[in-house]
């Protein structure tokens, strides 16, 4: 097979992706999903929008480390509480909530 932009496989590799989950819950960490570890590979592994071949993909996701997981979990939490304090700032400053 070609090498084609990783989107494009991965309805085809989504077993994989669910073993890999199964694997990383099996490590405690019970809120991976299949889609989180897409997600990850295209954070950490993929970077950009790369042309791989399918059996590349498989590879990857196999070979994905649970500490790598980690810091994507990290970062996204990270992320996700600088969102969270932005708007709560915005909503705590704001005419409409009386304060």
């Amino acid at each position: 097979m070609e090498n084609q932009h990783v989107d494009t496989w991965k309805e085809m590799i989504y077993p994989a992706l669910q073993s890999k989950q199964e694997e990383l819950e099996m490590l405690g960490y019970e809120q991976a999903t299949p889609e989180d570890v897409w997600k990850c590979l295209c954070v950490k592994t993929w970077k950009g929008e790369p042309e791989k071949r399918l059996h590349e993909i498989v590879q990857d996701i196999f070979h994905l480390k649970s500490s790598i997981y980690l810091s994507y979990l990290t970062i996204q939490s990270y992320e996700n509480d600088d969102l969270a304090a932005s708007i709560e700032a915005l909503l705590g400053s704001s005419p409409d909530t009386g304060e």
